[in-house]
C-alpha cells in the first residue's frame, strides 16, 4: 500500500521532482488499481503530476519505478545548461524554452491519455507547437530525437485521422501540415468510421434473424451509433461556422469541395 502523505521525503515538496521513493509508491498504487486522484492525494502531489508521469513512462500496464527513474535521468541530461560560449537555442517571441518543452510533454500525455499511440502523440504535440504549423521528417526526426522510421508510421496513422495534411514543398520533401480544420476533418473522419460500423451491424440482423437476442443488440448498436454519427457531424459543422464566423472568416473560405459530405 502507499505510505501516507506524512511519510513523504523533506525533498518530495508538491512543487519539487518527483523521487524514486515516490516513483514506488506510484507503481503500487497503479499495481493496486488506485486512481491517479487518490495516488495523488497519498503524495500531496497534483493529479496532474501523476497522470503525466504515468503516462509518459509507459502507461498504467507498463509503468515501472526504475525505468521511470532513468528516463527522468536522461531528460535532465539532455536539459543541463550548454557549456560556456554556447548559446541555447532561442525560442521565438521570447518564449521560456524550457517551459515549451514542459508543456509539450503535457500536451503529449493528453493525447496519449485520449488514446492516441506514444510517438504519435509525440509527433501531433510537436507540430501542434510550432507557429508554422508544419515541420518536414528530417525537422521531426531532429526534434524528436527519433528514427526516421518510427516518425513515419506516426505521420501515416495521423494522416488516416485526418489530423495532418501531407504536401510536397519548393524542395520536393514531404512536409506535415496541421491547420485550424485538423480537428473538422477528424471528426468527419471519426463519423465515416461510425457508419461504416452501423452499417455492417445491421448487415448482422439479417444475418442472425431478425428479433434474436443477438440480432436486436446489433440493432441497438447500430441505432445508438448512427445517433452518435450524425451529432458529431452537426457539432463538428456548426462549431467550425462559429469559431470561423468569431474570428471574422468567411465559413466557406477554405472549406473544399465537399467536405461537408460523409
Amino acid at each position: 500500500m502507499l505510505a501516507a502523505s506524512g511519510d513523504t521525503k523533506e525533498d518530495a515538496m508538491p512543487g519539487g521532482r518527483l523521487t524514486q521513493e515516490e516513483r514506488q509508491q506510484i507503481a503500487l498504487g497503479v499495481a493496486d488499481g488506485l486512481a491517479y486522484a487518490e495516488i495523488a492525494r497519498r503524495l500531496d502531489r497534483p493529479t496532474s503530476t501523476i497522470t503525466r508521469e504515468v503516462m509518459r513512462n509507459g502507461g498504467p500496464t507498463a509503468y515501472r519505478a526504475d525505468l521511470a527513474q532513468r528516463a527522468t535521468e536522461r531528460r535532465n541530461h539532455r536539459r543541463r545548461p550548454a557549456p560556456s560560449g554556447e548559446r541555447p537555442s532561442r525560442q521565438p517571441h521570447g518564449r521560456d524554452a524550457e517551459a515549451v518543452q514542459e508543456f509539450e510533454e503535457v500536451f503529449t500525455t493528453a493525447l496519449m491519455a485520449s488514446g492516441m499511440p506514444k510517438m504519435t502523440a509525440r509527433v501531433m504535440a510537436c507540430l501542434s507547437l510550432t507557429d508554422s504549423g508544419s515541420l518536414t521528417a528530417a525537422e521531426l526526426v531532429q526534434h524528436l530525437g527519433v528514427s526516421p522510421a518510427s516518425v513515419s508510421k506516426a505521420v501515416t496513422f495521423l494522416e488516416e485521422q485526418g489530423l495532418l495534411c501531407r504536401e510536397r514543398d519548393e524542395r520536393r520533401r514531404d512536409r506535415y501540415i496541421v491547420d485550424d480544420d485538423i480537428w473538422y476533418r477528424s471528426a468527419m473522419t471519426s463519423a465515416r468510421l461510425l457508419d461504416q460500423i452501423t452499417e455492417t451491424a445491421r448487415q448482422g440482423v439479417g444475418v442472425l434473424g431478425p428479433g434474436t437476442p443477438a440480432a436486436v443488440r446489433l440493432e441497438n448498436v447500430a441505432r445508438f451509433l448512427d445517433f452518435v454519427s450524425e451529432s458529431t457531424v452537426r457539432a463538428a459543422e456548426q462549431a467550425r461556422e462559429i469559431l470561423r464566423m468569431s474570428a471574422g472568416t468567411p465559413a466557406d473560405a477554405t472549406a473544399e469541395p465537399g467536405s461537408g459530405e460523409r
